[in-house]
C-alpha cells in the first residue's frame, strides 16, 4: 500500500508540476501565444511549426489538438492547417521527456526554493508568472523522484517482475502504452512514468517501444472525446489525428523499429531514460515526415468516414468554441473577432435607421430588427462565453482583458438598443404622418454623420487598441454633445415661435436624446481601451 501510495503520489505530483509549468508558461507568454497562432497560414509547414511552439507552450499536444478542433469547428481553420498543426504538436509534446532525461531531480527543491522566493517578493507579474514555470519544473522533478522510489521497491516482489515480462509482447506493450496513456490523459506523464521505469532498471528500451508508441495513440482520446458533439469537420479533424498516429505506429513497428533502436543506443548506450526521450523524439519526427506527403490522402480517408455536411447551427457567434478556451490568450483573440462583428451590426443599422427617420423609408426595417436580434444574441453568446473563460487560469493582464470585453460588449448592446429606439420612431413617424421642419432635418443630419463617424473610430480604435485613436473618439463625442445641444436649443426657439408642432417635437427630442447617449457609449469603449482594471 506505501509503495502505491508513493508511485501515484509522485505521478500527482508530476501532473501537477507540468499544470502549473503550463499555465506559467502560459502567462508569460501572454499574447505571444495569440501571435504564434496568427502567423498561421494554408502553408502546412508553417503549420507544423506553430503546432510545435504551441505544444511547447502549454505543454500538451492533447491541449494542442483540442484547441485545433475548436478552430476546425468554429470554421477558422482548415482541415489542411488542422493537420500541419496535429503533426507539429506530436513533436512539441516530446520536449517533456527531454528535460526529465536531463535528469535534475536534487536541483528540484533548490527549483521550488528559487520560484517561491520570487513568488512571494518579486513586485513584477511577468516575474511571477515566471516563478511558476521554475516551481513547475520543480515540482515535476520531485513526483519522478517520488515514482522512481516507489518504483524499485515493486522491484522485489516477483509478482511485477512476471507482470512487466509480458510486455516484451509488443502489441501487449503497445495496448498497455494506449491504456496507460488514455488514463492519465497525458502523454508526457507516461512517458515520465516509463522513464522511471527504466531508471530503476524495471524496464529496457526493448519494452519500452511499444508501449511509446501505444501511447501516441492513447493520446488521440481526449481530441475524439472533445470532437463529440462538434461540427463534422472537427470530428475529421480529431480522425486525422487518429491516422496520423495509427499510420506512424504501425510504419514504426514494420519497418523501422530496430533501425531506430540501434542508433538509439549508439547515442546513448547507457542512459535507458535518455534512449526513451529520443525515441519518443525521433519517432514523432520521423512521421511527421514519412506522413507529411500523403497529408491530402489523409485528409480524404477522414471525409470518407465523415461524409456530408453539417446542417445549419442556431448561433449568433461563428469565431467562439468553448474548445478554445483552455487556451486563454486564442480565446481571447476570438472575443475580439466576435466584438469587432458586433460593432460592425452597430455601425450598418446606425447608417440604415439614419435613412429610415430622415426620409421616412422604412424598406430596411426589418433587416434592422434582424441585426438588433443577431446584437442580442451576441451579447449573451459573447458575455457567456467570457464568464466561462474567467473560470480558466489567468494571467492580470488576461482578467482584466476579460473585464474590457464584458463591458465593451454591454455597451455596444446599449447602443444597439438605441438604435432600435430610433426605428421605432421612424415607424412612429410614417404611421402618424409626421414631417420636420428644414432646419430640425438639417441639425438632425447633422447629429447622425457625427454619431456615425464616433461609433466607426470607436470600432477601429478598438480593433487595433490605438490610444490615440480613442482620444479621438472623445473628441468626437464632445463634438456630438455640442450639436446635440444646439439642437435642442433651436428646437426650442422653434417651439416658441410656434413653428414645431407638438408631435414633431417629441420625435426630434427623443431621436436627440438616443443618439447622445449612443455617443456616451462609444466613449465608454474609448475609456476601456486607454484605462486599465
Amino acid at each position: 500500500m506505501d509503495i502505491a501510495l508513493t508511485v501515484l503520489g509522485g505521478l500527482g505530483l508530476f501532473l501537477y508540476g507540468m499544470t502549473m509549468m503550463s499555465a506559467g508558461l502560459q502567462k508569460t507568454a501572454g499574447n505571444e501565444l495569440k501571435k504564434i497562432i496568427e502567423i498561421l497560414t494554408t502553408n502546412i509547414y508553417m503549420g507544423i511549426l506553430v503546432g510545435t511552439l504551441v505544444t511547447v507552450l502549454i505543454q500538451s499536444s492533447s491541449g494542442t489538438t483540442v484547441m485545433v478542433i475548436g478552430f476546425v469547428n468554429a470554421g477558422i481553420m482548415s482541415l489542411t492547417q488542422a493537420a500541419g498543426v496535429i503533426m507539429g504538436a506530436n513533436i512539441g509534446t516530446t520536449i517533456t521527456g527531454q528535460l526529465i532525461a536531463l535528469n535534475l531531480s536534487e536541483y528540484a527543491p533548490l527549483a521550488v526554493i528559487i520560484g517561491v522566493a520570487l513568488l512571494m517578493f518579486s513586485p513584477q507579474k511577468r516575474t511571477k508568472d515566471l516563478a511558476e514555470v521554475i516551481i513547475g519544473v520543480g515540482i515535476l522533478f520531485i513526483g519522478m523522484d517520488m515514482m522512481s522510489s516507489g518504483l524499485v521497491l515493486l522491484s522485489a516482489f516477483p509478482e511485477f517482475v512476471r507482470v512487466m515480462s509480458t510486455l516484451d509482447n509488443p502489441i501487449l506493450g503497445v495496448l498497455f502504452g494506449f491504456l496507460l496513456t488514455t488514463l492519465v490523459q497525458s502523454s508526457s506523464a507516461a512517458v515520465g512514468l516509463l522513464q522511471a521505469l527504466g531508471t530503476e532498471g524495471l524496464i529496457n528500451i526493448n519494452r519500452a517501444v511499444p508501449i511509446l508508441l501505444g501511447g501516441n495513440i492513447g493520446t488521440t482520446t481526449t481530441g475524439m472525446l472533445s470532437s463529440i458533439g462538434a461540427k463534422k469537420n472537427a470530428k475529421r479533424a480529431a480522425i486525422i489525428n487518429l491516422i496520423f498516429k495509427i499510420a506512424g505506429t504501425v510504419i514504426f513497428m514494420l519497418f523501422l523499429d530496430m533501425p531506430i533502436r540501434k542508433l538509439v543506443l549508439a547515442i546513448s548506450p547507457t542512459n535507458i531514460s535518455r534512449q526513451i526521450a529520443n525515441t519518443h523524439t525521433l519517432f514523432n519526427i520521423i512521421s511527421v515526415l514519412l506522413l507529411l506527403p500523403f497529408v491530402n490522402i489523409i485528409i480524404k480517408i477522414a471525409n470518407w468516414i465523415v461524409p456530408g455536411e453539417d446542417e445549419e447551427e442556431e448561433t449568433a457567434t461563428i469565431y467562439l468554441d468553448k474548445r478554445i478556451t483552455e487556451t486563454p490568450s486564442i480565446a481571447l483573440g476570438q472575443v475580439h473577432k466576435e466584438i469587432l462583428r458586433m460593432t460592425d451590426l452597430v455601425l450598418e443599422n446606425l447608417v440604415e435607421v439614419k435613412d429610415s427617420l430622415t426620409n421616412k423609408d422604412l424598406s430596411q426595417s426589418d433587416k434592422i430588427l434582424e441585426r438588433e436580434n443577431l446584437i442580442d444574441q451576441l451579447d449573451q453568446e459573447i458575455t457567456t462565453y467570457l464568464m466561462d473563460l474567467s473560470n480558466e487560469t489567468l494571467a492580470d493582464l488576461q482578467q482584466n482583458q476579460i473585464n474590457k470585453y464584458l463591458y465593451t460588449v454591454n455597451d455596444i448592446e446599449r447602443m444597439g438598443d438605441h438604435i432600435d429606439n430610433l426605428e421605432q420612431l421612424a415607424r412612429y413617424m410614417v404611421e402618424n404622418d409626421i414631417a420636420f421642419t428644414d432646419p430640425a432635418m438639417e441639425g438632425l443630419t447633422d447629429l447622425f454623420d457625427k454619431c456615425i463617424q464616433v461609433v466607426s473610430a470607436t470600432k477601429t480604435a478598438f480593433e487595433f487598441t490605438d490610444a490615440d485613436l480613442s482620444r479621438t473618439v472623445y473628441e468626437i463625442e464632445d463634438e456630438v454633445d455640442r450639436i446635440e445641444e444646439n439642437n435642442r436649443n433651436k428646437h426650442i426657439e422653434r417651439s416658441n415661435k410656434k413653428i414645431c408642432g407638438a408631435k414633431p417635437g417629441m420625435v426630434f427630442l427623443e431621436a436627440l436624446s438616443n443618439l447622445e447617449r449612443l455617443s456616451d457609449h462609444a466613449n465608454n469603449i474609448a475609456d476601456y481601451i486607454l484605462n486599465t482594471f
